[in-house]
């Protein structure tokens, strides 16, 4: 017997039991459970923004995610693959459900199926290959919802900047980007942006309603000026050697959230989190498992135990209390030259801060986590067994080090070594996937990217490609010059 197909789209529909994921059979259609779909390709702030405001329509949220073949035909070449999506997808906190395999053209039979009423999608037109409507179908069923798209970041800008050899998306100070005192404009627009650009912080901050407090965040300013810093200012290092309060410094808030609770252990990561990629989540979902698993071995998802915190807290909650520090760009671009990060510091931060594995975030992370900035962070410090001893995290993670004491001397996480606080994760499948081989993908099918980007009007991506390939090799020379320095700041 032949698959039954939607009339209009031309789409299959799947019998039961075919479907991507649960449910297999049809489920009543709720106003309050909303679809999405696209293609999500390296995930921005821009796709969490859609997420966020579709959540904040309902109480389910649904994620159709097309294939890498119907995308290939419609769009052109994805960057990430379709596992790496569904793991971005499903690590956004405002997602309830990730369905791979969605048609690229929506489908009514398919929303109905997984009990979703209404669409959601931007406010910006997107085409199938014959240049129609990809939600025509839905629009004339009047199951439509359209919110704002979010401005100033999308697959194709990334894709250019990294095509283009671009610096200009760099943020010098978040603090005073923020407060008006840096960006285009005069000071009336850039007060105006800076207030934008905090409003989006605390709503991509707020918990998996969309409304709810959720995320913690801060800012650093560290007491003395980074290596990264004054080599950012043209500044000549002096060889000092390392300061004995190095990671001194002080958290400002930026959005209150909640905070750590009783019993929860406290656990820091940190990086560039530059293309908030597959790789990244991947070992946030690692950390978090280990979490999961040392609490089952103290009992913490015993019946009593979670009796107890829902009666005491109104609610359950976690093992472990994430903190991930974000560094500067500056720092990033310090210690990967080139013109990383991709993302800037307030970019990568939303998509950090959007993170179902994430409960505080820190900006202005310095590179090298001391033991006196580690004991002054404010999870540390607001946790309810802190006694007025100085303490530290319960944990520090980071991914196989071997890169980082190739790259770094000496080992940034020493401090934590020390204290007998630092874990290394184990491997995971997108071991790899990181910024630099994000770009190396761009750069090795550079011709139907740059196809790609001169349709939607980008210019210069050919010469951009190969100026960037003289500039790596320029990177190397110098990245090995400021291993020197970073040896003369915090000893060999």
């Amino acid at each position: 017997m032949p698959p039954k197909t939607d009339p209009e789209v031309g789409c299959e529909i799947p019998e039961p039991g075919k479907w991507p994921v649960d449910p297999q059979e049809d489920i009543p259609i709720a106003e309050d459970r909303l679809w999405i779909d696209g293609c999500f390709d390296f995930f921005h702030h821009g796709h969490a923004g859609l997420m966020l405001q579709s959540r904040r329509l309902g109480s389910e949220l649904l994620v159709g995610l097309h294939s890498d073949e119907e995308i290939r035909a419609n769009k052109g070449p994805t960057v990430m693959s379709l596992k790496e999506r569904v793991a971005a997808v499903e690590a956004c906190r405002f997602s309830t459900k990730c369905v791979p395999d969605a048609p690229y053209v929506t489908s009514l039979p398919w929303i109905s199926h997984y009990g979703c009423q209404y669409v959601t999608h931007g406010d910006d037109i997107t085409s199938d290959a014959s240049g129609n409507d990809c939600y025509r179908f839905v629009k004339k069923a009047g199951r439509m919802k359209i919110v704002p798209r979010t401005p100033g970041i999308s697959t194709t800008d990334l894709v250019g900047r990294m095509l283009l050899c671009t610096k200009d998306h760099f943020i010098h100070s978040l603090t005073n980007m923020l407060r008006g005192r840096e960006g285009a404009g005069n000071e009336n627009e850039r007060v105006e942006r800076g207030q934008r650009m905090a409003d989006r912080i605390s709503a991509y901050a707020s918990a998996a309603d969309g409304r709810s407090d959720g995320v913690q965040v801060y800012s650093f300013k560290g007491k003395h000026r980074s290596i990264e810093r004054r080599a950012s200012r043209g500044q000549a290092f002096s060889p000092e050697g390392r300061r004995p309060d190095s990671g001194r410094g002080s958290f400002v808030p930026m959005v209150h959230g909640v905070g750590p609770r009783s019993g929860q252990r406290i656990v820091y990561v940190d990086g560039g989190f530059d293309l908030f990629s597959s790789g990244h989540i991947a070992f946030l979902r690692t950390v978090t498992s280990a979490e999961e698993d040392l609490g089952r071995a103290r009992g913490w998802y015993n019946e009593e135990a979670r009796s107890k915190r829902t009666q005491d807290h109104g609610e359950d909650f976690p093992p472990a209390f994430v903190v991930a520090g974000i560094h500067d760009d500056e720092v990033v671009n310090y210690h990967k030259g080139l013109n990383y990060p991709i993302m800037n510091v307030f970019e990568r931060g939303l998509c950090v801060v959007q993170c179902r594995y994430i409960h505080q975030v820190v900006f202005g992370a310095p590179y090298v986590p001391t033991e006196a900035y580690l004991a002054s962070l404010p999870a540390v410090m607001d946790a309810p067994t802190a006694s007025s001893q100085a303490r530290l995290p319960d944990a520090v993670y980071h991914g196989p080090t071997a890169n980082i004491s190739a790259m770094s001397s000496p080992d940034p996480y020493a401090d934590a070594k020390a204290h007998g606080i630092f874990f290394e994760t184990p491997s995971h499948d997108f071991q790899d996937v990181n910024a630099a081989q994000i770009v190396r993908r761009i750069l090795n099918r550079r011709e139907e990217y740059e196809e790609r980007q001169r349709k939607k009007g980008v210019k210069g991506a050919g010469e951009g490609a190969l100026r960037r390939k003289e500039m790596e090799a320029e990177a190397e020379q110098i990245r090995l010059r400021k291993l020197q320095d970073v040896e003369a700041q915090y000893g060999a």
